[in-house]
């Protein structure tokens, strides 16, 4: 992990396109501004992680028929 210091106004780049400014900062609380490409998603670690969580949640979620005729219908939409 690289550790740096910076003031207000002060930036840190992240290759040629991500750029960190430092904003504010007020007790120990700082507020960064994330300069990134619209392709590149920037989230803050808990909404990362809770996205990940709900991506395993809905990739266990088996799809599996209730019934026979659930089945039927499913089979008669993918044949037409």
């Amino acid at each position: 992990m690289l550790i740096l210091s910076r003031k207000i106004d002060e930036k840190i780049k992240i290759g040629n396109d991500i750029t960190i400014t430092i904003i504010g900062v007020n007790g120990d609380q700082v507020k960064v501004g994330v300069e990134a490409p619209k392709n590149v998603k920037v989230f803050r670690q808990e909404v990362f992680e809770a996205i990940q969580q709900e991506n395993k949640e809905a990739a266990a979620v088996q799809t599996e028929p209730k019934s026979m005729d659930s089945v039927l219908k499913m089979l008669s939409t993918k044949l037409k």
